[in-house]
This record gives C-alpha cells, sequence and structure tokens, in this order.
C-alpha cells in the first residue's frame, strides 16, 4: 500500500509565507508525478501546481511567481513554498502522487489535507 503524508499547514497573515512538505511512502516501484491541490469551502478542488520526477513543473495562474514547488526525489518527497499569501489562498491542501506500487498498476494517491489560513 502507499501512504502520501502532508505536513506545515497552519494560520499566516496576509502577505506572509508558509511552506508545506508531502511524503509518500510504502510499496512504491516508480514516481511519476507529484503534486498539490487545493479546496477552498465551498468550491471545487483545483490544481496548485506539479512536478514530474525530470523536474518539470506546472502551475495555476492564480500561484505563478508567488508559490514554488520542489522535490527530493531520493526521499519521493515534494514541498510547497508559498509566498505572498493572500486570503483567497485560504483552503485545505491536498498532495497528490501518481505511482507505480510494487506489483500493481498505476495509480493516483491522495494525502489526508493540511488546513492553510490566510487571515489578519
Amino acid at each position: 500500500q502507499v501512504q502520501v503524508v502532508e505536513s506545515g499547514g497552519g494560520l499566516v497573515q496576509p502577505g506572509g509565507s508558509l511552506r508545506l512538505a508531502c511524503a509518500a511512502s510504502g510499496s512504491i516501484a516508480t514516481i511519476n508525478v507529484m503534486g498539490w491541490y487545493r479546496q477552498a469551502p465551498g468550491k471545487q478542488r483545483e490544481l496548485v501546481a506539479t512536478i514530474s520526477t525530470r523536474g518539470r513543473t506546472n502551475y495555476a495562474d492564480s500561484v505563478k511567481g508567488r508559490f514554488t514547488i520542489s522535490s527530493d526525489n531520493a526521499k519521493n518527497t515534494v514541498y510547497l513554498q508559498m509566498n505572498s499569501l493572500k486570503p483567497e489562498d485560504t483552503a485545505v491542501y491536498y498532495c497528490t502522487t501518481v505511482v507505480s506500487p510494487i506489483g500493481q498498476p498505476r495509480g493516483r494517491y491522495w494525502g489526508q489535507g493540511t488546513q492553510v489560513t490566510v487571515s489578519s
């Protein structure tokens, strides 16, 4: 089985910064991509940023220039550095990874989510 665990959420003032981390563990043969989605109250879950194992990144327009995604492939870990945070960034942030578990077909796995609140 594959486990995905996030950390680093919390309360921050507008203009502040937070760093999220996510680690995938378990019977993993290969990881294709890791990334972050978020879901605000009353809204659909939306893409924030993704990174492939080759380092190719993709960002939502709303976070470009403010958020940076990075990864440590040796540790199956992905990070999201969030700067210049705005109240509209408030949401539950979910880590996701596309993984080929050992002896099983490739699939997408999700973490439990971590709350990010931007408020004065």
